[in-house]
């Protein structure tokens, strides 16, 4: 059976909050029966953005982690719930019965992923409901990817075996549960951009007094000896290293230009690192 999941690619969002309004717009002042209540105004993010800044002032990375529920195969909060007022669909959509989750307020608690919000007015959990009462409408997408301006939010609606190939060919990942393994259904692309650490920094030279960044540097990264990645550096003589894991170990820079060439050692990378300028 065809099952629905997010696709979220990381490095094509760009903090615009469409997706935000948009959930906003479709649930706000108004209750869908069997779905979900109204949702409050304020303080609840059924698509919650997460930032993170990587590197240092002048060279500066910004990441946005949009999260939605994670409609989790295996959903906790599907197990802390009395009288199945949670519950999973046959196409994937975990979804919180509005009537029978009043009062529950463990169902909140349940989520590792802090995905449901609990409404103290109505005395109901909440969350993403994947817009289910518009795809049972004949929609083909939910409200969030309708509006997403880059194209970082896509759905997919295929057999678990198709999307086991997809996740595989495309190195599609999950976010990882501190709490237990729920399978979540909700698959990113370049979460490498929010969880990995950069190392960056410029390429410059100072011949005849004047300085001039050089373009088409190459600049490898070591560690132990080994190189492991190669790049030029860009217009502006910048480069990034991206992918590397906080505390990792020591790591080394090498740069060469026209018979030129210079190295920096970096130590131990704690987090991400702007090197500053290396001149040759």
């Amino acid at each position: 059976m065809k099952k629905y999941s997010f696709v979220i690619d990381v490095a094509k969002c760009e903090n615009c909050n469409n997706c935000f309004l948009s959930c906003k717009d479709e649930h706000c002042g108004n209750d869908w029966p069997g779905y979900a209540l109204s949702q409050p105004l304020h303080g609840q993010r059924w698509m919650n953005i997460s930032r993170k800044e990587r590197g240092q002032f002048p060279l500066i990375d910004v990441a946005y982690l949009p999260k939605p529920c994670m409609h989790c195969d295996d959903a906790p909060c599907v197990a802390a719930a009395k009288n199945e007022a949670v519950y999973k669909r046959p196409d994937g959509i975990v979804l919180i019965d509005p009537e029978k989750a009043k009062g529950q307020n463990a169902i909140a608690g349940a989520c590792p992923y802090g995905a449901i919000w609990w409404n103290e007015e109505a005395q109901v959990p909440q969350k993403c409901t994947f817009c289910a009462h518009l795809l049972d409408k004949g929609w083909k997408v939910p409200r969030c990817v309708q509006v997403c301006p880059t194209g970082a939010l896509s759905i997919l609606h295929i057999e678990d075996e198709g999307l086991a190939g997809l996740v595989t060919s495309e190195d599609m990942e999950t976010l990882a549960s501190e709490k237990m393994p729920t399978r979540p259904r909700v698959y990113y692309k370049n979460l490498h951009r929010f969880d990995k650490c950069i190392i960056v920094g410029s390429v410059a030279t100072g011949d005849d007094g004047a300085t001039e960044c050089v373009v088409g540097a190459t600049v490898r990264l070591l560690k132990d000896g080994n190189t492991l990645s190669q790049q030029e550096s860009d217009d502006f003589g910048d480069f990034k290293f991206d992918g590397l894991v906080e505390k990792s170990g020591s790591y080394e820079l090498e740069v060469s230009f026209a018979e030129k060439s210079t190295r920096m050692e970096i130590g131990k990378l704690q987090k991400s690192r702007f090197v500053g300028t290396l001149w040759i």
